[in-house]
């Protein structure tokens, strides 16, 4: 059965390239082309020799589960497009007015579902950013605000612990300076599992709490800072790092305001030459573990890096996402005493302060997500329209 007319045919989108070549593609031709290779993922999970090859299983798992819903909407569609045809077939061929009452009814409400179902598929089709499926480094810094910086710091740790545990993602602390009060000067820490920078990547800027301090006696509410960086994840093949493009030191670890906290030299700091960049991680009593974990977040940054540069040479489109990493951007405000977060991008306020803080960060991302797809295919019609 072919889609019914009133849908839409064509869909634009935007090669992920330096020079952002545009195509027009068959919208049903491409869903096609996704669902045949859904399929073909299916079975070849299902061979022995793939099965037993965990890296090769792994990547089409992966594969398969970011085709899942495109197929599943896909699928939904053509059965709304099929009871669209039936119930028109009645209204054209019956004569019976009880069966044509129902098979209007029924043409109504298809045709919403079908409208519906037809904006989604245009969204699931835009191209997906190639590192949204990476796992994710995020560093927290505190910004203006002293010794409450730094406990919004921390505030903002638990808070993305939680949602990964929600999620059933496995977080690992990489590296933190902790003030000693329960706060953090700066924390590092990674995030496995589905998707997750492609969900996480939005969590990027500064992020702003307006509270009253324990320490405040007059009740004042004070302003505070903390900036995220959300890094995707790089293998070891992404960036390769050279050994004589690095510079290794070790010395003994210490706790807040100088203690000691270990007598041998097991805290690492790389220096990467060509670039200046310098990770720093001490919290393993391994030096090895220690240098182990430095070089997964050098490998963050510098892949980063690469893909802030590409960014800026296609800043036309950079603009059209909402989830750009701009670090120095405000994105979010925490007010204790009215009990909201407001996120500025979307103009987007909600007054679900400690369940936000609790980490349910759904509403937010998913709010953010939809926003980012709207001024992506905003983007594109406009760049089509030019032509």
């Amino acid at each position: 059965m072919q889609p019914s007319g009133n849908a839409l045919v064509h869909f634009f989108y935007i090669s992920i390239s330096e020079d952002l070549a545009l195509e027009v593609l068959d919208m049903f031709d491409q869903l096609e082309g996704v669902e045949q290779r859904y399929s073909e993922i299916s079975q070849e999970m299902g061979q022995p020799e793939v099965a037993s090859n965990p890296t090769h299983f792994q990547k089409l798992t992966r594969e398969l589960h970011g085709l899942e819903e495109i197929v599943t909407t896909y699928r939904t569609y053509r059965e709304v497009s099929s009871g669209l045809e039936e119930a028109r077939e009645i209204m054209q061929n019956s004569d019976d007015a009880e069966l044509l009452d129902m098979a209007r009814e029924e043409l109504q409400e298809l045709q919403e579902q079908e409208t519906t179902l037809s904006e989604k598929l245009k969204f699931l089709l835009i191209p997906n950013d190639p590192t949204d499926g990476k796992n994710t480094v995020v560093e927290i810094r505190a910004g203006a605000g002293g010794d409450e910086a730094a406990l919004f710091a921390a505030d903002l740790f638990r808070m993305y612990s939680k949602h990964a545990e929600n999620k059933g993602w496995k977080s690992e602390l990489l590296s933190s300076n902790s003030t000693g009060i329960g706060g953090f000067k700066e924390v590092i820490f990674s995030v496995a599992g589905q998707n997750v920078f492609g969900h996480m990547k939005y969590e990027s800027g500064v992020h702003r709490v307006q509270r009253v301090p324990e320490t405040e006696t007059n009740g004042r509410i004070h302003t505070s800072t903390a900036t995220v960086a959300v890094l995707p994840e790089a293998e070891e093949v992404e960036v390769e790092i050279k050994s004589e493009e690095i510079r290794i030191d070790v010395y003994r670890s210490s706790g807040p305001g100088g203690q000691s906290v270990n007598t041998t030299d097991s805290a690492v700091r790389i220096t990467h030459l060509p670039t200046g960049l310098i990770v720093q991680c001490q919290d393993e009593k391994s030096q090895h573990k220690n240098r182990a974990k430095a070089m997964k977040v050098l490998r963050a940054r510098l892949l980063d890096q690469a893909i802030q540069e590409q960014q800026q040479k296609t800043s036309q489109d950079r603009r059209a996402q909402v989830g750009s990493g701009d670090r120095s951007a405000k994105i979010r405000t925490y007010n204790y005493p009215q009990g909201r977060v407001t996120d500025h991008r979307i103009k987007l306020t909600l007054h679900r302060l400690e369940d936000i803080l609790n980490g349910d960060l759904v509403e937010l991302v998913e709010s953010l997500r939809l926003a980012d797809q709207t001024e992506k295919l905003k983007f594109q019609e406009q760049v089509t329209t030019a032509r």
